[in-house]
């Protein structure tokens, strides 16, 4: 077991001591005992021996924190994949991580000790990290195992772990011979508070007040036109990077601003002259139509930068504190600087306007900091020249939802930065990396090394290959952590190198590529498109055959959760209030891709379940206590069977056969709500009583046999979705010591049934038994005569067993019902505006039935008036003139003497 394995109960199993069920399901004695036994039992270990695997790509959660109520949600939907693909003969690959290392880890820590990574020495600092996750992992693994989530302990990892460092490394070296990766001195995404480059897909929106500047710029000389003014407006929410200003830019359309192009301006505060060029670029609808490039402000900054070849100027550090460039603003902070800037631009008077305003700017999504975008050394993958490579590997995967590839899609079409992988921090893997100290040649570890850090270790070679330089520069910097995870596949195949061969194997190669990749739609284009990106590039094809991208959990008015807004739930709330079969039950009423509510409702919901599965039990229970409970196909030839039994086992065939195929396509809630209201209303409430009957006066081989089927069978389908109190009555009812969870998933027997019939008769027992509760009589009363108008076929004496009528008789005719209109609904809202006043003489009318429908129409008062079908509905009433009392169904007609 690995040392994140869940706790060992002293107990070894639940009691399988036949002593009768209780009155009541205790699941608060049961579930602990259940999830101890799976682990100890190895219940859902992998063995790698059948010709049939199912291996699942599982999420790695990030360490930053416990877990939540998302993580609830998507681990239960893909064991509810897991739990049925292993009863259906697949032998399940299952495996959970941890993705412990990283820039959110790494906040973790310093969150948890109340210390800054800069203060250590990266080795100290990691083992501080080590130590923080080490905790929190505990408790990810004690949540999973709360959840029953049937995953193989054996096959854990940790995203830190030396393995899975080699494995990272080796992609970093497989890609960087392959020409795929350049280190780059070039604008690049920064956030402030981290002091790290991110990549594109870590940035995301958040609306923020801010102040709109009008700002007036000194003309120093016209272009080709001529023009009277001194000066022209520049509109900036981001004052502070007036001192990185290199240029104006004027749209070739704006013919009012087009003899400024050519010349050069003033910026105000720091006095530099900037040229004032044309671009397409420039928004004609925002501010002023002037804009003012600076290096660098936004993603446009840069391109007018690298297009135009304009002058770099940097006035914001790594820590978005301004530089000596910013002249008396430098030490401030970009806040600090835009507030001072704008006090010193209205005391000069170059300061027009200050008005409020409102925007979307891009912040680092770990910590909600506005980015900047500064000059340094990254490493990147390159991904900008395969986008329509990456999106045809998407469609050859099958999308649940299918509406999904479109996010897919909309975001590598919006891609437009390679991807950069380099992070500044202390907690991550190391890139494999030194550069000679003279000609910065780059030198790679070798494989056989891996992994290393190159901090601590030396290159394998005492000369550059390129210089002959003896000297070496490690590099300082730990990869992405999604150039990490993206690897899981690959992780979970045992990818590595061989020496022998001289090449990149796997140590599994029957589990890759992945059958399933579940996840949530908020990292589409963090974790799915970046996994795709990395094992696309390392073995030319998709990692993954199906895809199910579950939605986000909501609060109960439908709001997303989140910390600031208090409506945050965390699992362990609601497995301590709930049982677990419970929670699972209400995770699964939702379609996959839609994101859901949390209701507690839906919980007690799934509390009333268990107990009506728990009584059913007891009832099987009762009425197979003195018999042998083990059934086979052939035990009981068809023949032998009575209709209704027939008929009742036909009707499992089909159910069956449904809602395997609802698990094959991954509709848990359409399987979850078609199962409970068979299971509820055609079995307890119908068959079991009708069973009941049966039994009650001694042994009766045919409907024991189908009780015995039904219910096992029941167990069976409901074991993916309510794992712990299935395998507390299989075991105690059928087979003690053999999990449930191993056996095989029912197939429809074949049973031959008139269905019609059955259908017709369950209806007519029904309304019998709402007849003689409405009329005060005991279940058990016998009635005279009961005529049946409707197919019943060879169901009628079941119906007179079950219901004590002594005599009964089936007829395919109908009865001699009289059909009355008993009144008229006339819709005012049409009738009142088309006939005015005329409306109460309409009403006496119909009130002295002095009214005719002729096909659509409703002719009033001898046809005086008349109104179209849409300004009337008729009611009518169907009454029995024999003798008797009359019940209807929706199928048949039964008269009670």
């Amino acid at each position: 077991m690995s040392e994140s394995e869940p706790p060992s109960s002293d107990e070894s199993s639940a009691n399988n001591d036949h002593e009768g069920l209780s009155d009541e399901y205790d699941p608060e004695a049961v579930e602990p005992v259940w999830q101890d036994y799976w682990v100890e039992q190895d219940t859902y270990a992998y063995s790698g021996n059948t010709d049939t695997q199912y291996t699942i790509d599982t999420p790695p959660p990030t360490v930053s924190g416990g877990l939540h109520i998302g993580h609830l949600y998507g681990l239960t939907l893909m064991d509810f994949v897991a739990r049925f693909k292993r009863m259906y003969g697949d032998d399940v690959f299952f495996p959970f991580g941890y993705d412990d290392n990283g820039i959110a880890s790494e906040r973790l820590t310093e969150r948890e000790l109340g210390v800054n990574h800069g203060d250590f020495t990266r080795r100290e600092f990691q083992e501080k990290c080590r130590g923080v996750c080490k905790d929190y992992e505990a408790e990810f693994t004690d949540n999973v195992q709360s959840l029953a989530i049937s995953v193989d302990w054996d096959q854990t990892y940790k995203t830190i772990s030396p393995q899975v460092q080699r494995t990272s490394q080796l992609s970093f070296i497989d890609l960087y011979d392959q020409g795929r990766e350049y280190r780059h001195h070039a604008p690049t995404i920064w956030c402030p508070e981290c002091e790290t480059a991110i990549s594109q897909v870590e940035q995301e929106d958040l609306d923020k007040q801010t102040k709109f500047n009008d700002i007036d710029f000194d003309i120093v000389e016209f272009g080709e036109g001529e023009g009277d003014e001194e000066t022209f407006t520049i509109s900036t929410t981001r004052p502070e990077l007036l001192p990185a200003c290199v240029s104006v830019f004027v749209h070739p359309d704006d013919d009012e601003n087009q003899h400024l192009v050519g010349g050069t301006a003033r910026v105000p505060l720091f006095g530099q002259e900037v040229p004032i060029l044309e671009d397409d670029r420039v928004d004609l609808e925002t501010g002023s139509g002037l804009v003012m490039c600076c290096t660098f402000g936004d993603q446009t900054d840069i391109e007018w930068y690298q297009a135009h070849d304009l002058e770099l100027r940097i006035a914001i550090d790594e820590s978005g504190t301004m530089t000596d460039l910013a002249d008396t603003y430098e030490g401030m902070s970009t806040a600090e600087a835009r507030e001072a800037i704008i006090e010193d631009l209205d005391k000069q008077g170059h300061l027009l306007e200050s008005r409020d305003h409102h925007h979307t700017v891009q912040v680092h999504e770990r910590c909600d900091e506005e980015v900047e975008y500064l000059v340094t050394e990254q490493w990147y993958i390159e991904i900008l020249d395969k986008k329509e490579e990456y999106l045809e590997a998407g469609r050859q995967i099958d999308w649940q939802p299918e509406k999904m590839f479109t996010r897919y899609k909309h975001w590598i079409e919006g891609l437009e930065w390679d991807w950069c992988i380099s992070r500044q921090r202390d907690s991550g893997i190391p890139f494999p990396v030194w550069y000679c100290q003279d000609c910065d040649e780059t030198i790679l570890a070798d494989r056989e090394q891996l992994p290393v850090d190159p901090l601590v270790d030396e290159p394998s070679t005492d000369a550059c290959p390129e210089c002959g330089h003896e000297e070496f520069v490690a590099d300082e910097d730990v990869f992405d952590t999604w150039a990490t995870s993206s690897l899981t596949p690959l992780v979970n195949a045992g990818w590595d190198w061989n020496s022998e061969a001289g090449a990149l194997n796997m140590e599994r190669p029957e589990v890759y590529p992945m059958n399933l990749r579940p996840q949530g739609h908020d990292i589409i284009s963090f974790w799915l498109f970046h996994t795709i990106v990395k094992c696309y590039e390392h073995t030319g094809e998709v990692p993954f055959k199906d895809v199910i991208i579950h939605g986000m959990v909501l609060d109960e008015n439908r709001e997303a959760m989140s910390k600031s807004k208090g409506n945050i739930i965390p699992p362990r709330d609601i497995i301590d209030e709930y049982p677990t079969d419970a929670t699972r039950y209400w995770t699964a009423s939702a379609s996959i891709g839609d994101d859901f509510p949390y209701r507690e409702n839906a919980l007690e919901a799934g509390e009333r379940l268990l107990q009506k599965l728990w009584n059913a039990s007891r009832l099987v229970d009762q009425l197979t206590e003195d018999i042998d409970r083990s059934i086979t196909d052939d035990e009981m030839v068809e023949s032998e069977l009575a209709d209704i039994d027939r008929w009742f086992l036909a009707q499992l065939d089909e159910m069956t056969e449904t809602l395997t195929e609802r698990f094959h396509n991954y509709e848990f809630a359409k399987a979850r709500d078609e199962l409970r209201t068979f299971f509820w209303s055609t079995f307890c409430d119908d068959y079991l009583e009708i069973a009941k009957q049966r039994l009650s006066d001694g042994g009766n081989a045919s409907t024991q046999y189908t009780v015995l089927r039904a219910h096992q069978t029941f167990l069976k389908l409901w074991a993916p979705l309510l794992p712990h109190v299935t395998e507390e009555l299989y075991q105690r009812l059928y087979s003690p010591e053999e999990s449930l969870h191993l056996e095989e998933w029912p197939e429809p027997v074949g049973y031959d049934a008139d269905l019609e019939a059955g259908e017709t008769a369950m209806e007519v027992i029904g309304a019998l038994r709402r007849y003689k509760t409405e009329s005060g009589l005991p279940l058990n009363q016998q009635l005279e005569e009961v005529d049946i108008y409707g197919h019943v076929g060879g169901f009628a004496d079941a119906v007179a067993d079950v219901m004590h009528v002594e005599s009964i008789d089936s007829f395919t005719t109908e009865p001699d019902i009289t059909t009355e209109i008993s009144d008229v609904n006339l819709d005012y809202s049409i009738v009142g505006p088309e006939f005015g006043g005329e409306v109460s003489a309409i009403d006496d009318a119909i009130e002295a039935g002095n009214f005719a429908v002729t096909g659509e129409t409703l002719e009033i008062a001898d046809g005086t008036f008349e109104l179209n079908s849409e300004m009337f509905e008729i009611q009518k009433s169907r009454t029995y003139s024999g003798d008797g009392e009359m019940l209807e169904t929706e199928r048949a007609v039964v008269i009670v003497r």
